[in-house]
């Protein structure tokens, strides 16, 4: 007989953390919930609070009363083509990412089974992650070296990636001082410890090639986003030209825009599954990369919901070649989860409860909604 799970209300909000958290710092979740009462959460990337994915979900959310949430494949399409001449990339499919990774929370509870299951199995319930240590263009050579010692001490990972964080308007602005960075960084480390760099799109091609050229020496493993990541072309470029790999897309929001990616020359890729199909189109990418013989290594800064669903997926890989990203760490976030993710001994356990397998407290949620 068909499970009963009929959309009752589809929730979309910010949550503030801390008083007078700036938008930036927020969560833009959704939360839906069955006429069984079964609730699903996901989330959005949280640009600017993610308040324009969350206008689009507020939009939607009558029209979803009374499907079946297990017709999610179908739901989703719909409200893309919907709203797609607000354009395929951004609002939407990171409101259409919060609403799949809802409804493969639900999917997993009406199953009794975690997301991993439902995918075809996991080859891996604990995952490695590396530390990524953003915030470094406006730090000295010094200060750099103390912010990624402290996190590599505190959370020994299994890799380290360094992030500028720089303004994106100023090209090629202090290229020396950030060799200077990574030179003083890998001799921290020492020789045979990963490394990698993320420019934060800050170069140009000619600047990428020099600062990559840098880090081939020094051993670095990847150069994340050396360009804008709007110019395809010149990403490929880049890509081409280098020994080191270079890696992008963690801005790129269609599996279509992956592809175009890929066919310029990257061959590594990181779309991030709040901004990009959620868990669905996630495992697309990982079908795309698989295809063509290219690295997914999902970019994912959240440290929750985000966070678990990004696990579920990896976990299924067989070829997981990198760590996961685990980005600056905060813990203000925990008040509204019984089982927060942390990490022990270098690595994450995938969470093995029905759904994502997070325990919430709506109460909690909703007392910091804005």
């Amino acid at each position: 007989m068909p499970v009963p799970t009929t959309i009752k209300s589809v929730e979309a909000f910010q949550v503030m953390w801390e008083p007078n958290e700036p938008p930036g710092r927020r969560s833009a979740i959704v939360r839906v919930t069955t006429v069984e009462g079964i609730v699903g959460y996901g989330e959005a990337s949280p640009m600017m609070g993610g308040e324009h994915s969350l206008g689009v979900v507020r939009d939607f959310a009558p029209s979803l009363t009374g499907a079946d949430a297990l017709d999610h494949a179908v739901l989703y399409d719909k409200l893309l083509h919907k709203y797609v001449k607000l354009g395929p990339e951004g609002a939407v499919t990171g409101a259409l990412a919060a609403l799949d990774i809802a409804l493969w929370d639900i999917r997993g509870k009406v199953f009794n089974q975690p997301i991993y299951k439902l995918l075809g199995g996991a080859w891996r319930t604990e995952l490695p992650f590396y530390s990524s240590i953003g915030g470094n263009a406006g730090r000295t050579v010094d200060e750099t070296v103390k912010v990624v010692e402290a996190r590599w001490k505190s959370e020994t990972p299994a890799a380290i990636k360094i992030r500028w964080d720089g303004d994106r308007t100023r090209q090629d602005y202090d290229i020396p001082g950030d060799i200077a960075k990574a030179k003083a960084v890998r001799k921290l480390v020492g020789d045979d410890f990963p490394l990698a760099f993320d420019a934060n799109n800050q170069y140009s091609v000619g600047g990428a090639i020099r600062v990559g050229r840098a880090l081939e020496e020094l051993g670095y493993i990847w150069f994340e986003e050396p360009v804008q990541h709007y110019n395809v072309r010149a990403m490929g470029e880049v890509a081409q030209r280098l020994d080191i790999t270079v890696s992008a897309a963690e801005q790129t929001y269609t599996t279509q825009a992956v592809v175009d990616m890929i066919n310029a020359g990257v061959r590594m890729v990181q779309p991030d599954i709040i901004k990009m199909g959620g868990i669905t189109g996630l495992m697309q990418c990982a079908a795309i990369c698989f295809a063509h013989g290219v690295e997914l290594v999902p970019h994912q800064t959240q440290p929750t919901i985000a966070h678990i669903a990004n696990l579920q997926v990896l976990a299924t890989l067989m070829h997981n070649t990198k760590p996961a990203e685990f980005a600056d760490p905060s813990t203000r976030m925990h008040v509204a989860f019984e089982n927060p993710p942390k990490p022990e001994n270098g690595k994450f356990k995938v969470p093995g409860g029905p759904g994502l397998g997070l325990m919430i407290k709506d109460a909690e949620l909703d007392k910091r909604r804005t």
